[in-house]
């Protein structure tokens, strides 16, 4: 299942890569509010592809979610438009779903040229911060064990339908990132166990959507960042003051780099929206990496694993 949001050229890449694959599937594209031909372009060039689509856009979550209600496979994998397969993505992707017990699937996504990692599914530190694993590392190190998974990336991950189901899709007041963090925390909670697979390798240009760093992105970046530290009550506890001084180092640095609030705003829109939603449980311990210390985590945020990548 794909979600567009205009630029064509970056659907027809990936509809092009996932027409080569060695496996069956069905394709549902939904097309988030698209303002360039997508729509059209996709139902003359694509006849077999099921398009869904709405005519403003309603962010992401909701449009996965209408997008996996589409279908009815067992097995439901997210793509962002702007990935590339290789041939065997989706045979090895799926094959880790042959136990019961798995959920969700985390696939390799490489920085365009191939040689460095994009992300290996998702990581967590001890205050729930959430991080792409591996991030920036040579390829050569996608099997590594540390730090631990969480989750598959929303990127380009695989889902079982059951799971999904079970803990009710993607939180669609999260319009844009750190939903895909918030939905494998749930599944963890649920019992679901989350595996790797380091086969299972696509191209990830990035940020297609809202821009490297843009105002925007940091902002969509903040309300998630600001929902979750309510709903999962963050800021009480042995885990309130670790959270409290990451948020304040990540909000100033922010504010001296790109010289606005939008971090700060975000954050602050998230807290409000999280009033409005029930508290969750913390994940269970054992999917959280304890040794990512404050330090480290600061450095994952710039896309650095800083001591850990020695």
């Amino acid at each position: 299942m794909i979600v567009a949001y205009n630029r064509y050229d970056l659907t027809e890449s990936c509809l092009r890569h996932l027409r080569a694959q060695t496996i069956a599937h069905r394709v549902i594209v939904v097309d988030n509010g698209s303002t360039d031909d997508t729509r059209a372009r996709v139902r003359a060039e694509w006849p077999a592809v099921h398009l869904e689509q709405f005519d403003e856009n309603r962010g992401y979550p909701e449009a996965c979610n209408s997008g996996v209600a589409a279908g009815s496979g067992e097995i439901v994998v997210l793509l962002n438009n702007d990935v590339d397969c290789r041939r065997d993505f989706l045979e090895r992707l799926v094959a880790p779903m042959r136990d019961p017990a798995v959920g969700s699937v985390a696939s390799l996504m490489v920085q365009p040229g191939g040689e460095r990692i994009d992300g290996m599914g998702l990581a967590a530190d001890p205050i729930l911060a959430g991080f792409p694993r591996l991030q920036g590392l040579p390829v050569s190190r996608a099997h590594d064990v540390s730090p631990v998974l969480v989750g598959a990336g929303g990127s380009a991950g695989a889902y079982r339908r059951a799971a999904w189901e079970q803990v009710g899709g993607m939180d669609e007041t999260i319009a844009a990132y750190m939903e895909d963090f918030d939905l494998v925390l749930r599944l963890q909670i649920a019992g679901w166990r989350a595996v790797g697979e380091p086969d299972a390798v696509g191209v990830h240009l990035g940020s297609a959507t809202f821009g490297y760093r843009s105002a925007g992105q940091r902002r969509q970046a903040g309300f998630g960042r600001g929902y979750m530290l309510r709903r999962y009550g963050l800021l009480r506890g042995r885990t309130a003051p670790r959270a409290l001084l990451t948020e304040l180092v990540v909000v100033l640095g922010d504010l001296v780099v790109s010289r606005d609030l939008a971090a700060l705003r975000g954050r602050v829109e998230g807290w409000r929206a999280g009033r409005r939603r029930p508290r969750l449980p913390r994940p269970p311990a054992e999917c959280l990496d304890h040794d990512i210390g404050f330090f480290d985590s600061l450095a994952m945020r710039r896309g650095v694993y800083g001591r850990r990548a020695a």
